[in-house]
């Protein structure tokens, strides 16, 4: 048994990602507030901020769900998560000697859970996160993902975007994946995702279409002249830059909606013909295996509605002996009825006898009914639905 621990052991460190310490005055976004104050306030406001454990009801379930399902301890899954939620945790894999701890309840004092408990790591993904990356590296293949496909700068260098940036208080370096190339940024973490049977449920990596637009075009807007740090080394003054907002806007922020989708529809013969557009880089929807288009269909007679319909698009998983499952334990899914990226897609439903017109409107919602079922979640911003676009046909 001791040498079947210690050949684990040599494993797991073999495949782990390398750890690199961050010091104490770097750890937090409380720490970059005084130079950086709007673009932290931004930060704060975003998912991003949200990335952890205890903030997230949706990540909270699912790894317990998946805990509970695989028999794996709780923090096992919590360091695999992390490779992407909490790429900062100082340890980055488990083994079965940590489960046999688990078991006989002796892991109270282990590294495992001084890692998941340290307070260090509560902010998910923040500054230290992007802006102490050195190194991406695409030449690895898509298993490796988040802190599996970056290597860090040594602890109190800091990178942006700007080649001629000055801090009294850090090292700073420019990087090219924090400009011109910034979507190789966003892909670390947002593609691949796999479920623990293998089954790839979202790539947005692979199905992005380059275009006029980038991730940072639309999740964090426009770049505006302002302040990334107020400190007055520019003849006194602060510097001016032309920089974008850090609040990584995404699928939650009902203004982010706006223009997002284009819709059409007309009468042919006895069937109504929808069309929807989708002018953007990536599929709608993305991002998580369980979110959801819903097209609903009203018809009507002068303003009285005499008839609906309402259409999902939206993928549902199972896992084994055919049972409904959450995309993170799947070995199966649905066709995928997303809206390609650059793309459309055409809906056909039949008319109702004595409708005189017909109206569309098409939501978006985060989490479908079954998932949201399955993992039990209470917060409403799982299940609201947010307006995209709207029309109305006259019948003949």
């Amino acid at each position: 048994m001791k040498v079947v621990l210690i050949i684990v052991a040599i494993v797991t460190a073999l495949y782990a990602a390398k750890v690199v310490e961050v010091s104490k005055e770097y750890q937090t976004s409380q720490k970059c507030k005084s130079c950086h104050l709007q673009i932290v306030k931004d930060w704060e406001q975003s998912w991003h901020s949200k990335s952890h454990y205890l903030k997230d009801e949706y990540f909270r379930a699912t790894s317990e769900y998946v805990a509970r399902k695989t028999r794996k301890s709780l923090n096992s899954v919590k360091v695999e998560c992390a490779t992407c939620h909490n790429p900062r945790i100082s340890v980055t894999s488990t083994g079965f000697d940590y489960e046999v701890k688990v078991l006989m309840k002796l892991d109270k004092d282990s590294e495992v859970n001084k890692a998941t408990q340290n307070s260090a790591i509560s902010e998910g993904i923040n500054c230290v996160v992007c802006h102490n990356i050195d190194k991406i590296h695409d030449d690895r293949d898509s298993s490796h993902r988040g802190m599996n496909r970056v290597s860090w700068t040594k602890s109190g260098t800091m990178v942006g975007p700007f080649s001629d940036s000055k801090s009294p208080y850090h090292k700073t370096e420019h990087r090219d994946f924090m400009d011109e190339k910034s979507d190789q940024l966003c892909f670390v973490c947002h593609a691949n995702d796999k479920s623990v049977e293998g089954l790839v449920f979202t790539d947005m990596q692979s199905e992005y279409k380059k275009s006029e637009k980038g991730c940072v075009d639309c999740h964090m807007g426009p770049k505006v002249s302002g302040v990334a740090a107020t400190l007055r080394l520019d003849n006194g003054k602060s510097k001016k830059r032309d920089i974008r907002a850090h609040t990584f806007s995404g699928g939650h922020v009902q203004s982010l909606w706006k223009d997002a989708l284009g819709l059409s529809m007309w009468q042919k013969d006895s069937d109504i013909i929808i069309v929807i557009k989708n002018p953007q880089p990536h599929n709608i929807p993305s991002g998580f295996g369980s979110r959801e288009l819903i097209i609903d269909v009203s018809y009507k007679n002068a303003n009285k509605e005499i008839d609906s319909k309402s259409i999902s698009l939206t993928r549902y998983y199972k896992r084994k002996r055919g049972k409904a499952s959450i995309p993170h334990l799947a070995i199966e899914a649905s066709e995928d009825m997303s809206i390609p990226a650059l793309g459309k897609r055409i809906l056909k439903v039949k008319n109702v006898a004595g409708a005189s017109s017909v109206n569309v409107k098409v939501y978006y919602r985060l989490v479908n009914d079954e998932v949201r079922s399955i993992l039990n979640l209470k917060e409403a911003i799982w299940s609201k639905k947010s307006l995209i676009t709207s029309t109305n046909l006259k019948l003949k």
